[in-house]
């Protein structure tokens, strides 16, 4: 093999590829809408009403994208890699070189597919490739590169604003070269495999049993989002509003990066958790850093900046890492349909992200945003209770749980459930 590409023989830079590419997608991409909104409002003349139309519509093309990861992704992942890396990049270049709001918005739309169709081709690329006894922590790692991606799209705010255009250049850039590092690393990382994968990929939609197994998954899925959208989009505005300046408003922003990057950095320590357990874990910090976001407006002037950066890094950390619970709470369920399932779950989140905007945004200029902060708390914190204290039955099992065969029924939900005890196989 030639020295230049010696690296991407490597199992490693399938995952660093990942990361990069999930950075990109999410962190650069998606999620950096409304960190540069204000300026690009300000240049395209373009008002409140539109932009949550546009806001909306990403949503949902998000769910379109995530939806066609649910069929592509499990039997062609590098096409869905290939179809992630083009929308969101070329997307994202069209928001840049954007001359009116018509266009910003088709384009910026169109960006967000990127981030549904990445997730889902990714969890199945690592599955294929890596050894299994490395690949629930590789999950969780490329899961963590939507904290990058918001610490840099902070840093590019805070270096290039007014000048988002150069910014979201810069962006696209990044999403082409990652999705196409991707690419070459499964290239030269997947023939170097055992023939026999370990987990093979039923064909055809999941059996009823397989959705019925996903209930308690899809209905914490849906509290989380619902919750977390307060911070997502009132979180900046409930600073400005309790007198920080506009420099603390974008560094809380890059805080919630650092606090999703460093899930790389816990990813063994959760690793050794069953799902349900990290999930609980994870899910909880997201609410005790909801309510003391909330908290701000009456907190001291003095204590206004550390009590922002700490539960921002509090929130990025705890929503990264419970998005990569669910990845593993899905594989577990059945690992042969790891990608299917990560694709329904994220969808699920991201409606009830947009539930928990539209009706956060219908009363929170009567109660204002400390009402909107507590309840959104007392949602998240049922997200977390709910596996607290699960039924006897599938997943409930305390000792470490067998793993699935590779040869067990398509379909049939793992043994054990989601009770494998994660990191010790």
């Amino acid at each position: 093999m030639k020295r230049p590409f010696s690296f991407f023989a490597r199992p490693g830079a399938l995952v660093v590829s990942g990361t990069a590419l999930i950075a990109a997608t999410y962190g650069l991409v998606r999620l950096a809408y409304g960190l540069f909104l204000p300026d690009v409002q300000r240049t395209l003349s373009l008002g409140d009403g539109p932009a949550g139309l546009i806001a909306a519509g990403s949503s949902l093309v998000y769910c379109v994208g995530s939806l066609v990861g649910f069929l592509l992704a499990p039997t062609r992942p590098r096409t869905t890699v290939a179809l992630a890396s083009a929308s969101a990049g070329l997307g994202v270049a069209g928001m840049a070189t954007s001359a009116t709001s018509a266009v910003f918005g088709i384009t910026t739309v169109v960006a967000s597919a990127g981030a549904g169709l990445a997730s889902p081709a990714l969890v199945r690329l690592v599955q294929r490739d890596l050894p299994a006894a490395r690949a629930d922590r590789a999950q969780a790692v490329v899961n963590s590169g939507t904290g990058p991606g918001l610490v840099v799209a902070g840093l590019l705010a805070l270096v290039l604003l007014p000048d988002w255009r150069t910014a979201w250049t810069a962006a696209a850039v990044v999403t082409v070269l990652a999705g196409a590092a991707v690419l070459v690393a499964d290239a030269y990382t997947h023939p170097r495999r055992h023939v026999r994968e370990d987990h093979p990929q039923p064909v055809g939609l999941p059996p009823w049993s397989w959705f019925v197994a996903h209930g308690r998954l899809v209905v914490v899925a849906l509290l989380l989002g619902t919750g977390s959208a307060a911070v997502w989009t009132y979180g900046r505005s409930l600073l400005v509003d309790a007198g920080a300046p506009a420099s603390l408003s974008v560094l809380a922003w890059t805080a919630l990066g650092v606090g999703g990057a460093a899930v790389a950095l816990t990813a063994r320590v959760l690793g050794r958790l069953r799902a349900r357990t990290a999930w609980t874990v994870t899910s909880a910090a997201v609410a005790v850093a909801t309510l003391g976001l909330g908290l701000a407006p009456v907190a001291p002037p003095a204590a206004l900046v550390a009590l922002a950066l700490v539960t921002c890094v509090l929130f990025g950390w705890g929503y990264t890492a419970a998005t990569g619970a669910l990845i593993a709470w899905t594989t577990d369920v059945d690992a042969g349909r790891a990608a299917s399932g990560t694709s329904v779950l994220f969808v699920v989140l991201v409606l009830g992200q947009a539930l928990g905007a539209a009706a956060a945004g219908t009363v929170v200029a009567t109660v204002g945003t400390g009402p909107v902060f507590a309840a959104a708390t007392a949602v998240v914190a049922a997200a977390a209770l709910l596996t607290v204290r699960a039924p006897a039955g599938r997943g409930t099992r305390p000792g470490p749980a067998r793993r699935s065969s590779p040869h067990a029924r398509p379909g049939a939900p793992a043994a054990g459930g989601g009770s494998r005890a994660r990191g010790t196989r």
